[in-house]
């Protein structure tokens, strides 16, 4: 066993990733933006109107507050316009006349600045306007300028009142208002044209003369108040006032002024300073105080419509706002919980998913993974299946599945073709192992014929150990390949024999010493796998510790089951290092790992070898400053031994106790092939005390023997071997009859005194400098391994 080469640290991708935003933001997101775009719309339609109906209101109460003096001072105006027309033209009475209106006036005037100070509206036209009227009283009394003159100052004081009414109260805004609000300004306008009339009648005085300029202003203002009344009034009054109109125009008055003014324009005459009226025009003054008082009425009942229009608009308004308000703030509402129940339903559908996928991800998958490479059926019901949903997440749901179908059919087929190699592997590893065996039997049969010849002995020994240690590499191959190591092993074994039996598949097995308890023993069915593992181990430790130091084994019962401890004395090993072995020795690694470390496998072995056994194996420092290695057997593994039973060598054994051998001859020990050293080092056990020496056994020849085990799952049948002739000339015994598998000597099979045997060191120099030489060349190696394996 030896260390393997660390995975390396997997690179860091210096690629920024993109920051991705969450679907429970998107969706949020996705209702958020509309939500705010329509609360801005709403917002900003709900300011408008109310802007709008504060407007209606803000008019309505101006209306209210100055249109009532505004029409009383047009209405004055007017009435001082033809009362200083009658004085001009020298009419009988137009002082008082004069003198009570210009009063009225004035009235009207001081009441109109007292309620128009807003500065924002067009009062102040008005109010400059009337700044000038004395002024033009003035003239007019001292007749100073022209009449006409006079008379336009009133007629331009009067348009500014009525373009005030038509910039303050015709709701442009709102077109329905500006429809009902048309007919006062038109009424307004058509009161005007006939005050002119009257005003260019009075004009004309007791001669009834006019002036072709006076006479064209009466023209004008007739055609234009026919124009107002018949195209703008009267299409436009309602039900109400078009009867109450009809009411005015049908009056005796009314049918006067229709009657003068068309005798002015076909009875008069032209004279050489202008244009003579006819003689009937007397009626006009009474008719014209008669139905305007009506038209006034008119007026006032259209403006007050027009007001209490502006005061049902603006409360419309203001239930518009409040609708639309409350509509929004439930479509709001509406749009949160459709948005909250499609974001809980889409999220939970997606938990549920992901859920779902962990679960086969970290459950069902490894578990499916784990029975395919055990060689075990898989249920199809324990894969997710394909739904054939046609939303969003049904589709993710069955591409799932898909993947999921597509890896488990690639990992049925990657086991089946592991499965069909470790077939493969192990019925060559049984082959192989059985001609390895073959080759142990031949060689033990060699050991008993010519065990007289001690040099001959030597190399027969060397020989097999070098098969025991092919054998054990055949084994290792068959339990990489997932097989079992052949156990022929019918009754359970000693701790103190499992040891020893390790020991011998050892190549340096002089330098092991055991210590163990006699009244434990081993299940005969982990008999092979413990011995195995345990001799693993061993090599590991003698192969990496100095080739004098001794390598310690000892086992004793402990709360968890049975401790077997491997202690060497080689070279020292990083933490790092302990927490990467003792990873792959607590949990078998798989395949992929030993395919970038085939070079490697004692790892491996013993990791496979613990999972089978249910043991754990924990490396680490020892106190010589080399690698214990920590064995713990569970308890059902283990038998007590009855301690009166008598002790015998289990027929199943494969090592007895073996003796150094002798010094070979000089040219025998230059021509002997120096063992290889592994390119890594695996930490092994370090040494300790020595034991008490054992009993030794030895074959019929006097030599110490080694028995085969059963090598392969299929044997081979070998046939019996014959007993050799030995030509010593002292009389032996003849050899027992081989059985296959179960061979062994007679001489063992008698109880013997414990002998010891001890030989004196007879290695030569030049072995003892072979030996330094390789200690020298496996210390260079191991610190080489040791400086690759950092990162």
């Amino acid at each position: 066993m030896s260390p393997i080469e660390p995975e390396g640290v997997r690179r860091q991708s210096t690629t920024r990733r993109r920051r991705t935003v969450r679907l429970r933001t998107l969706l949020i997101w996705l209702a958020v933006v509309p939500t705010l775009a329509m609360g801005t719309q709403v917002t900003v339609t709900a300011e408008r109107l109310l802007a709008q109906s504060d407007k209606l209101r803000s008019d309505v109460a101006a209306a209210e507050q100055v249109g009532a003096p505004l029409y009383t001072l047009m209405v004055d105006m007017q009435a001082e316009r033809t009362a200083t027309a009658a004085q001009w033209a020298g009419n009988d009475g137009s002082e008082g006349e004069l003198r009570a209106r210009r009063d009225a006036t004035d009235l009207a005037a001081a009441e109109f600045r007292r309620l128009a100070v807003d500065p924002s509206r067009s009062f102040a036209e008005v109010t400059r306007q009337l700044e000038k009227l004395a002024g033009h009283r003035q003239r007019a009394d001292t007749r100073s300028g022209s009449a006409d003159s006079t008379l336009a100052y009133y007629s331009e004081v009067i348009g500014k009142v009525i373009q005030v009414y038509q910039q303050e109260f015709s709701h442009a805004e709102d077109a329905e208002l500006a429809q009902a609000s048309r007919p006062v300004v038109s009424m307004l306008q058509a009161t005007e044209m006939v005050a002119r009339e009257d005003t260019v009648l009075a004009l004309a005085g007791p001669s009834g003369e006019l002036t072709f300029a006076g006479y064209d202003q009466f023209v004008s203002a007739l055609g234009a108040q026919r124009y107002l009344h018949e195209a703008l009034i009267v299409p436009h009054l309602t039900a109400r006032d078009q009867r109450f109109y009809e009411r005015v125009v049908g009056s005796s008055d009314w049918q006067t002024k229709t009657r003068i003014e068309s005798a002015v324009l076909s009875g008069h005459k032209d004279i050489p300073s202008g244009i003579r009226l006819p003689a009937d025009i007397n009626g006009w003054s009474s008719a014209h105080s008669n139905f305007s008082v009506q038209m006034t009425t008119l007026n006032i009942d259209l403006a007050r419509s027009v007001l209490a229009r502006g005061e049902a608009k603006a409360d419309e308004l203001q239930t518009e706002v409040a609708w639309l308000i409350g509509g929004s703030a439930g479509g709001l509402l509406a749009v949160v919980i459709v948005v909250v129940f499609t974001t809980r339903s889409v999220l939970r559908r997606l938990s549920d998913l992901h859920e779902r996928t962990v679960t086969v991800a970290e459950e069902t998958l490894p578990d499916v993974v784990a029975r395919l490479r055990r060689g075990q059926t898989v249920d199809p019901d324990a894969l997710p299946a394909v739904s054939g949903d046609r939303d969003e997440v049904g589709r993710i749901s069955d591409a799932f599945a898909r993947a999921v179908a597509v890896s488990v059919d690639g990992h049925r087929e990657l086991a089946a073709e592991r499965h069909g190699f470790g077939l493969f592997a192990s019925g060559i590893a049984s082959r192989t192992g059985n001609l390895v065996s073959r080759q142990l039997s031949l060689t033990e049969d060699l050991q008993d014929t010519f065990g007289h010849d001690e040099a001959l002995l030597a190399e027969l020994m060397r020989a097999d150990q070098l098969t025991v240690g092919m054998r054990r590499q055949i084994e290792n191959l068959l339990i990489l390949a997932g097989g079992e190591v052949p156990d022929p092993h019918t009754d359970p074994m000693r701790v103190a024999d499992l040891l020893r039996e390790a020991a011998a598949e050892v190549e340096d097995f002089r330098r092991i010493e055991r210590q163990a308890l006699d009244e434990t023993s081993v299940e005969p069915s982990a008999i092979s796998q413990i011995s195995h593992l345990l001799a693993e181990l061993l090599d590991n430790a003698t192969r990496f510790s100095p080739p004098k130091s001794k390598v310690v084994i000892r086992a004793e019962l402990v709360t968890d089951g049975l401790s077997v401890e491997i202690e060497d004395r080689g070279p020292r090993v990083s933490p790092e290092r302990y927490e990467e072995m003792n990873g792959r020795l607590h949990e078998a690694p798989p395949y992929s790992v030993l395919a970038q470390n085939a070079h490697r496998l004692g790892l491996f072995v013993v990791g496979h070898l613990a999972d089978q056994l249910r043991a754990t194996v924990t490396l680490r420092r020892s106190v010589y400053g080399g690698t214990s290695a920590v064995v713990i057997l569970p308890r059902h593994l283990l038998v007590t031994t009855d301690p009166q039973a008598p002790r015998e060598i289990e027929p199943q054994a494969r090592v007895l106790e073996l003796l150094p051998a002798p010094a070979p001859a000089p040219a025998l020990a230059l021509a002997a092939p120096v063992p290889s050293r592994p390119a890594a080092r695996e930490p092994g056990p370090a040494a300790a005390p020595d034991p008490e020496p054992e009993p030794v056994v030895h074959t019929s020849a006097g030599l110490p023997s080694r028995r085969t085990k059963t090598p392969a799952a299929v044997p081979v049948p070998v046939p019996a071997a014959v007993p050799a002739l030995v030509p010593a000339p002292a009389v032996r015994p003849a050899l027992p009859e081989r059985v296959p598998q179960t061979h062994i000597a007679e001489q063992l099979r008698e109880p013997r005194a414990q002998e010891t045997v001890v030989r004196p060191d007879t290695a030569t120099p030049e072995e003892v400098a072979d030996a330094w030489a390789d200690y020298e060349q496996g210390t260079q190696t191991v610190e080489e391994e040791l400086r690759r394996d950092q990162p």
